[in-house]
């Protein structure tokens, strides 16, 4: 049975991250996944609407997953912050009371919203790849294997540690890495894979976030990643936009080129470079497909 989601491309993705919905949408049409876009969404809050009232959180995003339940598909998201405050907003509902669960379905009516239900599961693009339609049915789609590309996988904050029970260990994730094995290019295990792209801090200690980025590019480097691969827009933000004034913070030049995980994939199985945005990248990518001969 073909897979189909309710997909929810989120803020980021539709402005200064576009080549992610653009790579999102290329890779999963040529997978034969369906996306049905929900256009009526609404930001999920990033986390921030909880520091105001953790009621705000959960109506905001009890909305978004009842725009998905219906169609009576799973949530689709190609942001770990996403995945991370939707899907943990999803799990204490379905937990929660019934007079708190009424609460929230109570401003969901006034505003003419259907109620949450709780029917749907919200899951991040690495998961629908790595578990639903899985690792052999995507190497088999590789028409272009990533040979000799060195990839270090940055699984940002909320994608391994922003629900109470994950796809993968936070500690010690494999699911990017596997995935890099399916479509050729070989995985690079460096320590700051796992940790705080320093995002969250960069509208207040500016110079800290940019110390934390460039400590991650730096170790990714020197443990020889031809490339940062990254699910979250946020951290792709910090890590490649940034990029020339983290160089700045630390005093050294980088120069290593940030790939949105779909990007990635979508290479490996024919995609053109110009269908994915790569050129819209601070830090070139010509080095990622002169290494691919593309």
């Amino acid at each position: 049975m073909a897979l189909k989601y309710a997909y929810f491309p989120g803020c980021v993705a539709q402005g200064a991250c576009r080549e992610l919905d653009q790579s999102t949408k290329a890779v999963t049409r040529s997978l034969g996944i369906e996306l049905i876009e929900l256009k009526k969404a609404s930001c999920c809050g990033s986390g921030t609407f909880k520091e105001d009232s953790q009621l705000l959180e959960d109506t905001v995003n009890a909305r978004n997953i009842a725009l998905a339940e219906e169609l009576n598909l799973p949530l689709l998201t190609h942001c770990s912050t996403c995945q991370g405050v939707i899907g943990h907003v999803d799990e204490r509902l379905k937990s929660a009371d019934a007079n708190y669960l009424e609460q929230v379905n109570g401003f969901l009516k006034k505003e003419g919203c259907s109620p949450y239900k709780g029917t749907s599961e919200v899951k991040h693009l690495l998961w629908a790849l790595v578990a639903d339609y899985g690792l052999e049915a995507i190497a088999q789609k590789v028409t272009h294997k990533l040979s000799g590309l060195k990839c270090a996988a940055f699984y940002g904050c909320y994608l391994l540690r922003g629900q109470d029970r994950p796809y993968d260990d936070p500690f010690n994730p494999k699911s990017m890495e596997n995935l890099f094995e399916a479509i050729g290019a070989t995985p690079i295990y460096y320590r700051g894979r796992t940790q705080c792209c320093g995002w969250p801090l960069s509208s207040y200690a500016t110079e800290q976030s940019f110390k934390m980025a460039g400590n991650h590019i730096e170790e990714a480097i020197s443990a020889g990643a031809d490339c940062i691969v990254t699910p979250c827009p946020l951290c792709h933000l910090n890590l490649d936009s940034r990029q020339p004034e983290v160089e700045q913070v630390i005093g050294k030049s980088l120069g290593l080129p940030v790939l949105h995980l779909s990007q990635l994939v979508a290479l490996a199985i024919g995609v053109s470079p110009e269908e994915l945005g790569l050129d819209r990248h601070i830090v070139s990518t010509k080095s990622v497909l002169a290494k691919l001969g593309r």
